[in-house]
């Protein structure tokens, strides 16, 4: 499994990269390039993907958890089974985006709600 924790690549170019349960957690991507990118079962807790283009990208099974997604561009996008619970979707074209499955307990959408999709009741 490949580490990039913390790791700083802003701005970076990675068209078609194979990153399958990849550690990403709290990594800067911002303004990447991910498109055709496979980031199935990756954990992206915390990671900042603003700005970047993820394009035809897999996040099957991903964890994106409290990530920031703010004007990404999710064209095409697999989404099936994400956990996006408290990640930053502000500006965000979901027209067209696959999110069957995805948990968005705490996301903030790209209309400015909070969704509670996916929340778990607690009984009292």
């Amino acid at each position: 499994m490949c580490n990039l924790q913390d790791a700083d690549l802003s701005g970076a170019n990675l068209i078609n990269v194979k990153l399958v349960g990849a550690s990403l957690i709290g990594a800067n991507l911002s303004q990447v390039n991910l498109s055709l990118a496979n980031l199935s079962q990756a954990n992206l807790t915390g990671a900042n993907l603003s700005k970047a283009n993820l394009s035809l990208v897999n996040f099957t099974d991903a964890d994106l958890t409290r990530a920031n997604l703010s004007n990404v561009e999710l064209r095409g996008a697999i989404l099936d089974r994400v956990n996006l619970t408290g990640a930053n979707l502000t500006g965000v074209n979901l027209t067209g985006v696959n999110l069957t499955g995805a948990k968005l307990c705490g996301t903030l959408m790209p209309d400015g709600n909070i969704s509670s999709e996916g929340c778990m009741a607690i009984d009292n």
